[in-house]
């Protein structure tokens, strides 16, 4: 009998264990893995496209498609282009031809051989091994396409501000700041583009109708084509933004509209602005080097008054990095008796001091606004 009792205790004390091992078992996956893990390894956001996405927490590589500023406001944003591998060629020749590739000489290693204009190789993009890809919002066929071979896909807008510059472009430090809390930027840049906005706006809004200048952009420029910006196009926000007229105001095309010499002769502009979307320089115009084109009789001409654009970390027609020295630069050229006492490199060096932590010297400042004409590759 006390040989069976002894039996039975040991029986019973063997199933407890037993119990007692598989509870553990059971609660491990509970305590350390999971859902819970999952989230505490990503953050999750909305895009400019509406989409949620899972965006790893901790980012080490990034690919930029056809947005094509966005690189360089990464790297100011990191200050460090070391996280970027992949761009597209027209942003690589931005880098190349200016201020970003000085700066950040690591971006002028990142692959752009993935992608032509928003055609991506998924395969080659795939060998990058990004953390997440960034895309153009009106490019949702492409940000399908991406989420689809199972990459964090996140659409920036470049017109989803009504081509607000300003306003773009707190928007983009918002989103970076979203998914890069750490390094979020976006107060400094709203406070110092308010600052340069206002400061513009005061000294404009005196002037009469008769007294602003008539401005002309010209967005691209070949022997075959000109292209400007009418009502829904960056041109005619920078226009108003220095109280000044964009002469093609009267075209209700989004984004990049064709006009030819005739329309522009009607409209005769005072001045003529040039991007770095176009390899054409003032002297282009001034010489009629260009095709049969002959601008002799535009006032802009005549009166040399014509200027290219600033390029620094990027083309400065859109918006980035540059977009509130940018419009000091631009209200300073179009009404220089009103912003006489503004010294643009100086303006520019505490910007990018005060906002970035970013040293620039007098030249690479003054470097921003006299761009070359190679910065227009790919275009």
């Amino acid at each position: 009998m006390k040989l069976w009792k002894r039996s039975v205790c040991l029986l019973l004390a063997l199933t407890l264990v037993l119990a007692l091992a598989g509870c553990g078992q059971s609660s491990q996956p509970a305590s350390s893995g999971g859902e819970e893990s999952q989230e505490g390894d990503t953050i999750t956001i909305v895009d400019h496209n509406d989409n949620t996405v899972q965006v790893p927490r901790d980012v080490q590589r990034i690919v930029v498609c056809d947005i094509l500023p966005l690189p360089s406001v990464l790297a100011v944003f990191f200050d460090s282009a070391e996280k970027i591998v992949g761009m597209t060629d027209t942003s690589m020749s931005a880098a190349a031809n200016g201020l970003l590739g000085q700066l950040y000489p690591e971006i002028l290693d990142a692959e752009t051989g993935f992608i032509s204009g928003t055609e991506v190789n998924i395969e080659e993009l795939m060998t990058l091994n990004p953390d997440v890809v960034f895309y153009s919002a009106s490019s949702p066929q492409l940000g399908q396409q991406l989420t689809e071979a199972g990459f964090a896909a996140v659409a920036i807008s470049a017109n989803k501000w009504d081509y607000d510059c300003i306003e773009t472009l707190e928007n983009w430090f918002a989103l970076l700041g979203q998914i890069f809390p750490e390094n979020d930027k976006t107060e400094l840049v709203q406070s110092y583009s308010q600052e340069a906005y206002d400061l513009v706006q005061e000294r404009v809004s005196g002037l009469s109708d008769e007294e602003r200048e008539r401005v002309f952009f010209l967005f691209k420029y070949s022997e075959n084509s000109i292209l400007t910006s009418g009502t829904h196009f960056f041109g005619n926000w920078w226009a108003e933004a220095v109280g000044a007229v964009n002469v093609a105001q009267e075209l209700d095309v989004d984004n990049q509209a064709e006009v030819n010499l005739e329309q522009v002769y009607a409209w005769d502009p005072d001045m003529i602005l040039i991007t770095n979307f176009t390899s054409a320089q003032p002297q282009d115009l001034y010489d009629n080097t260009v095709g049969s084109y002959d601008w002799s009789g535009v006032s802009a001409v005549k009166n040399q008054q014509v200027y290219k654009m600033p390029l620094g970390m990027y083309r400065s027609y859109t918006p980035g990095v540059d977009t509130p020295v940018t419009l000091l630069w631009l209200a300073q050229t179009v009404y220089p008796n009103l912003f006489a006492d503004i010294d643009i490199v100086e303006k520019t060096k505490d910007y990018y001091k005060t906002v970035f932590g970013v040293e620039l010297t007098e030249e690479q400042a003054a470097s921003i606004f006299a761009p070359v004409s190679d910065a227009a590759a790919g275009f």
